[in-house]
Parts: structure tokens; sequence; C-alpha cells
């Protein structure tokens, strides 16, 4: 490495590296994560060592500054992260007067879970600077502090990384499923909640990956339609089918941007809204019901979808009396919950639903509520990210048996194939 370029700047070429690299996405999650924990960890020790000789890198030293400077730096050390062994090097500092000792690190740590815990501790209270200072202090003792501008130097690199993965090019992958849904969160004074759209999906290889993020002040066709749109300049092409719950603004923005793409509509969604309709008495047998209709004994296609319309009016003629209301929502929109039922049998209990992102949504509203109010919409996404961007490293991908590969190129041969002017246009479900 040139003596002229950093280990952080060092860092950050490897990541334009990785993203240039032409691997899919998915494939180089683990790298970036490795990196950016190399990042921060280099980050706090260039950074402590700029406090410590009050100057930063190639400034000269001012009349009242104290004695020492730069020698370059150690050999690579290795340290053991929850993320595996990533290598750093610490600075070497000659002629000062008293020597220099990471606060953070000490003289020989080679195991740290405590920058991993400041940083996600950061973003889970907004990326305020006196908030990490003090998620620090709750890691390591009150003795283990980091000054001020430590802090907003490593938290301006966080809000740089997330930067660089929403605008991070989507060419290369390829999807089979493609889930959308939305969670909302205040973080203005005196507002109501505000969504924030998300997007995350499985690859023809059957691998997961989180997509997109973004605020969407209401989930009207024109926020839906925005987000859609910036996935697709990205270059993110039509998927076979898209999850997602009912909302008119989500299902008009899908069929104006993918509209080739079959359309699933959330079946867990569906039964909140029924049994939102139903006593408490009835509600466990309603429910039981209701997921007996998708209890299937029939190949993939118009065959599964038949069985399962039955069903649904064997569920309608037992409970339409007592509870028309319940009824008439499941009528609505009947067909999209069956479109799963078009795909390999083995995806159908995972494909049914939006909710494959749900738990990590629902850990993201346990810490906002710690916080009560996030400080701003930089903070709120960045936290969202922070928390769904781990998460992502540990979902389960499909299984992409010979059988369930033969029925998705099938599909995909049938609505997503180039076609002839004289072919018709098959509409979403």
């Amino acid at each position: 490495m040139s003596v002229r370029v950093s280990p952080i700047e060092g860092i950050r070429d490897e990541m334009d590296e990785l993203f240039g690299s032409g691997r899919q996405l998915g494939e180089i999650l683990e790298d970036v994560a490795r990196l950016s924990v190399r990042l921060v960890i280099q980050t706090v020790w260039e950074s402590e060592v700029v406090g410590f000789l009050e100057r930063d890198r190639y400034e000269r030293r001012g009349e009242d500054a104290p004695a020492g400077s730069r020698n370059g730096y150690q050999p690579p050390s290795v340290i053991k992260t929850t993320l595996g062994p990533v290598e750093v090097r610490r600075p070497k500092l000659r002629n000062t007067l008293v020597p220099f000792a990471s606060q953070l690190f000490g003289t020989g740590v080679t195991r740290t879970n405590a920058l991993e815990s400041l940083v996600i501790a950061g973003w889970v209270r907004g990326l305020s600077d006196r908030d990490v200072e003090a998620a620090l202090a709750e890691s390591l003792g009150p003795e283990a502090t980091v000054s001020k501008s430590t802090v907003s130097r490593i938290c301006e690199r966080l809000r740089d990384e997330f930067a660089t993965w929403k605008q991070r090019p989507l060419d290369d992958l390829e999807l089979d499923y493609l889930f959308l849904d939305a969670s909302h969160f205040r973080y203005h004074d005196g507002a109501a909640a505000e969504p924030v759209l998300a997007a995350w999906g499985i690859t023809t290889a059957g691998k997961p990956v989180f997509i997109g993020l973004a605020p969407g002040g209401s989930e009207s066709t024109d926020a839906w339609s925005g987000f859609l749109s910036d996935l697709k300049d990205r270059g993110l092409g039509c998927p076979l089918l898209i999850i997602s719950d009912g909302a008119p603004g989500l299902i008009a923005a899908v069929q104006l941007h993918f509209g080739r793409a079959r359309r699933q509509r959330c079946a867990i969604h569906r039964a909140r809204n029924i049994l939102a309709k139903v006593s408490k008495v009835d509600q466990a047998a309603v429910k039981a019901d209701y997921w007996k209709i998708f209890d299937v004994d029939a190949e993939p296609g118009d065959r599964a979808v038949r069985e399962a319309r039955t069903n649904a009016k064997q569920f309608a003629v037992k409970w339409r009396k007592k509870y028309p209301a319940a009824v008439e929502c499941l009528e609505h929109d009947l067909e999209a919950l069956f479109e799963h039922l078009r795909f390999s049998v083995e995806h159908w209990r995972r494909i049914r639903h939006s909710n494959f992102i749900e738990r990590s949504f629902g850990e993201t509203r346990r810490r906002v509520k710690v916080i009560g109010r996030l400080p701003g919409e930089t903070s709120c996404l960045t936290l969202v990210w922070a928390v769904l961007d781990r998460a992502s490293r540990g979902w389960r991908g499909f299984s992409m048996s010979t059988v369930a590969l033969r029925r998705l190129q099938d599909l995909r041969r049938e609505h997503l194939a180039p076609r002839t002017n004289n072919e018709p246009v098959i509409p979403a479900a």
C-alpha cells in the first residue's frame, strides 16, 4: 500500500472493488460487512490519533499542539469480531512526551465486540453524538470515553456507507420474488408516524437480498411509484412474483412499474383484516378455517387454484351468516391470495405472505420505543437500514430443487419472455 494512501482510503477502495466486481450483491454482503467493521475500527484509531496530536494527517503542528508526529503504521493486526477475524493497522507515533494508547482498544486487544456495540447502539439512538458517547460508556465503563469529534467522524462515515448502499447498481440482480412492505416511525415533532418503504427479494439462485429502503411520507401511489422507479432506474428487472399487502397505492404502483409480474396479496395481512371483524370467542375457529383454504393437494397451477377457490366457498358458506363483513373481506381481491399456488410447492408457505421481514421491522420498532422519537429522517432511515442490513445476513434462502427450477423457468417464459406485437399482455392478478 502506498504511504500516501491511508488504511481508511484503502478499505473504501476495497469496497468500491467489491461493488464493481460483477458478483451478485447477495454474494458480497458478508465481505462488505467485514470491511465495514474494519472501517469503523480504523476510523476510531485514526480519530484518536487526531485528538492526541490535535491536528489532522499532514497538518503542520501548531505552537501549542502536543509534541510528536505520525510514523506510519504497524504491521496488520488481526482482531476477532462477531463477523470473523479482520485485519487492521495500528498507527505509530514518534517523539511524543507520553506514549499513545487507544482509549478504546488499549495496547494489546485481539478481540472486540465493543466497537460493534458502539455502532449498533449509535444507530439505535439515532446517531446523536452525545448518545453514542453514552452508549460507549455503558459498554466499557465511564473511564472509556471518546471525544465528540471522534464520535462525529465515526457517525459521518456510517452515514456515508448508507448513502453508498442506497446508490449501488442493481442490474446484476435477477429476482424470482420481490417482497414490498412499509413500517411507520415518528421522527418529526408533533407529526404522525410516517412510513419507511422497504424492498427485499429472492434471486433466481434462491438467495435472499435486501434491495431498497426509502422514506415514504405516505403509502400513496406517488410514494410507492417513486420508490419503485428508483429501483428500476438502478437496473432492477421485473420479478416473477411480487408479494405485498393490499394498500391501493402500492398495488397501483406495482401495476405501473412491474405490470408483467404476478401479484400475491399477503395472506397474513388478510387474516388480520378478517379476524378484526370477528368476535374473540370465534377468532380461533375462524383463523383455523381461514388457513385451511390454502391446504390444497394438487399440482401447482390452475388445479391448485381451483381447489383453493372451493375451500374459500366452504369458508363463506360456514361463516357468512354470522360474520358477513369477514366473508366479504375474504372475497375482495380473492384471486390475488392464490397466486403463490402457481409456483413451486416447496415455496408456497414462504411466498404467500410479506412477513419475511416482519421480525426485523418489529425489532426496529422495539428499539425506537426506547428512543421515543428519532432525531430526524436521516437518523430514522440509518437505524432501519442498520437493523435490516444486519438481519439480512441471517435470512434463509429458498431451496431450488430441479422441480422448482423447472417450474420457475416455465413461469419466466410465460410471463417475462419478450413478446411479439401479436401476443396478448397478461395483466397482473
